[in-house]
């Protein structure tokens, strides 16, 4: 599981941005091209329109840099900020062609992963310290190193960055290996070093997979009644992640079970967009 916040490396964007870019601009853009000169110059700046905490500000200024290669960017927050409604994110300068061509994909990515972002730290400053925030793999097919980066910069945790990055045995491994005791058993005799977690739906999982010396216990969809005895059962012996129908609005009573971590899918799949303008003029 990861917490570290660091800047994105290029090149888990540089191809998306790219493709985006095609996808958007077609054969070329009639309509700014009909009204701009090739030469003609321009800044643009990025509006909040409501409080967000920042992020994807660089995948932003990509989708400008492959217009215009010399377009410059200057910012007055950086990506895990929280900024107010109305403050200037900050601005680019550069061709004119390029701030006009580029803006949409440039805001669909700031306003996407500023959206995953704001929701990840409403997620954090719930859960008052008492509990970690774990994202999950429900993301946008060939998003996922971006998405997961904003829910880091909204200070919440990535569990699984992929299927080679954890072992966590669901409910159909364990029908498929015939009980959760020889799941465990065949992941430890594969070779596997990296803990392993097993899902649990009832107490009687929770104590055969205690039994199976699992690391983590997946607690799925049980109630907060059932949480407590789990986590109290576990305590010494497993961590405990709840799982299943996680909102934010729910965050405060489930930290009060005293499991160590619980995991949303929201965090990526429901996060809505912020609300980001982009304004342009001559320079």
């Amino acid at each position: 599981m990861t917490a570290a916040f660091a800047p994105l490396d290029p090149a888990c964007y540089r191809d998306l941005v790219k493709r985006a870019l095609v996808e958007d601009l077609g054969g070329g853009d009639v309509t700014t091209n009909a009204l701009v000169g090739q030469n003609d110059r321009a800044i643009g700046v990025f509006i909040a329109k409501s409080s967000c905490t920042v992020a994807g500000l660089a995948v932003a200024v990509e989708a400008f840099s492959q217009l215009d290669p010399a377009a410059r960017a200057t910012w007055r927050f950086h990506d895990g900020d929280g900024c107010s409604r109305d403050a200037v994110l900050g601005q680019v300068e550069g061709r004119a062609r390029a701030l006009l061509s580029g803006e949409r994909t440039a805001l669909n990515f700031l306003q996407h992963l500023t959206g995953i972002a704001t929701m990840a730290r409403k997620f954090v400053q719930a859960a008052g310290g008492t509990i970690t925030i774990l994202d999950t793999r429900k993301t946008t097919p060939t998003l996922r190193q971006l998405e997961k980066y904003a829910v880091r910069a909204g200070g919440a945790t990535n569990h699984r960055m992929g299927l080679d990055d954890g072992v966590l045995i669901k409910d159909n491994h364990i029908r498929v290996a015939g009980g959760i005791r020889r799941a465990v058993d065949q992941v430890r005799a594969f070779g596997a070093t990296r803990p392993v977690e097993v899902e649990v739906e009832t107490l009687e999982q929770v104590d055969e997979a205690l039994d199976a010396k699992a690391d983590i216990l997946l607690l799925d969809n049980m109630t907060p009644e059932l949480i407590r005895e789990a986590v109290r059962r576990s305590r010494g012996r497993a961590k405990t992640e709840i799982s299943g129908g996680v909102t934010l609005e729910r965050i405060p009573e489930l930290a009060a079970t005293g499991a160590d971590y619980v995991s949303s899918g929201a965090l990526t799949h429901s996060a809505p967009a912020a609300d980001i303008s982009f304004e342009i003029e001559p320079a």
